[in-house]
């Protein structure tokens, strides 16, 4: 294992177990400089005992850059990272199981071309390694501009760039995709003729989150209503312990949801995990479907699924209702059909 793979797999696994603060910036720190530094000058280095002398290398890195080195020679794991990895997995509940072993792909992640912190290679090649037949790439909209969301330029040389990658990784299948925001009106924040280009959208609210339950009612509706959804984004807006949920009415969401054909999703993300019980009980007494996803930014949180799945199990949510347990190409058949067959 290289260094620059230890520190890779490292920052996979303090993402999967949502680590933040001090560590987590220190060797994010360190992997740039690793990354910057010829690997003959590491080896010199270590033998030397001058990597602590590198710009952000301090004591931990320098051990696993290292133990990386020696790792070229032995095959040993890095002791570092070996704790790690055991540390920091993701338990699967024994009923959510079946689910986890049914998704055939994840709907929503996001991306270095917006806010997230892997290049798209990075995220399929995951994808790849946790027995995905495909994902969908949805980076943010041009709206959330903190996000660095994507006008239709970008959308378009992201889209062209996908289609490269598609080669190189087939049979695996990169979708095309989008997280886009409703705005205060309920319309989308991207023109129809891009949103008509794309595999899959995904709709969410992500401002004005405390817009009156009449207003933010009508606001979902008229989004979901649009041919264009396929899905409706973490529907309450909550951040558990942080940001409490919109208020808006679930029936009326929710019928609209499975009249117009718009999938619910049950979001993995663990600052998330919506639609709380109460209201996935809602949707699925109106027939909606769902969408297990990650709404992973980096390419450990792709290893969250197992939580959404365990909401979905909780809820007896049947698999069947599930749109990404089902094949890429059945998938986009149900994407692509009207509304009144996708119930």
């Amino acid at each position: 294992m290289t260094p620059v793979a230890a520190f890779e797999r490292v920052m996979h696994c303090l993402d999967r177990a949502h680590a933040n603060g001090f560590k987590v910036k220190a060797f994010a720190g360190a992997m740039e400089t690793v990354r910057a530094v010829p690997a003959d000058e590491l080896r010199r280095r270590a033998v030397a005992g001058t990597l602590q002398e590198l710009p952000g290398v301090g004591d931990a890195s320098a051990r696993l850059i290292r133990e990386a080195i020696a790792s070229e020679e032995t095959g040993e794991t890095p002791a570092y990272l070996s704790k790690l990895e055991s540390e920091t997995r993701v338990e699967v509940a024994p009923n959510a199981r079946p689910y986890v072993d049914a998704l055939k792909g994840d709907c929503h992640m996001h991306s270095k071309w917006s806010d997230g912190g892997a290049t798209i290679e990075s995220m399929v090649r995951t994808a790849i390694e946790l027995g995905h037949e495909y994902l969908v790439l949805t980076d943010h909209s041009p709206r959330l501009t903190i996000a660095h969301g994507l006008n239709h330029v970008r959308l378009e040389a992201q889209i062209a760039d996908i289609e490269v990658l598609r080669e190189r990784v087939a049979p695996f299948r990169i979708l095309t995709g989008m997280e886009v925001d409703i705005l205060e009106d309920g319309t989308l924040d991207l023109d129809d003729d891009m949103l008509a280009q794309l595999d899959v959208v995904v709709a969410s609210v992500h401002s004005k989150l405390k817009m009156e339950r009449r207003q933010m009612t009508e606001r979902m509706v008229r989004a979901v209503a649009s041919p264009h959804v396929d899905i409706l984004g973490h529907c309450t807006g909550r951040l558990v312990d942080k940001r409490p949920p919109s208020d808006f009415d679930p029936d009326y969401v929710f019928a609209a949801c499975a009249a117009f054909g718009t999938a619910v999703e049950i979001n993995s993300r663990v600052q998330r995990l919506d639609p709380p019980p109460e209201l996935l009980a809602i949707a699925l007494d109106h027939g909606c479907m769902f969408s297990i996803d990650s709404d992973a930014h980096a390419t450990g949180q792709l290893e969250w699924l197992p939580y959404g799945c365990a909401i979905a199990a909780d809820g007896e949510v049947p698999a069947e209702r599930i749109i990404n347990t089902r094949p890429a190409d059945d998938l986009l058949a149900w994407t692509a059909a009207p509304a009144d067959a996708k119930r």
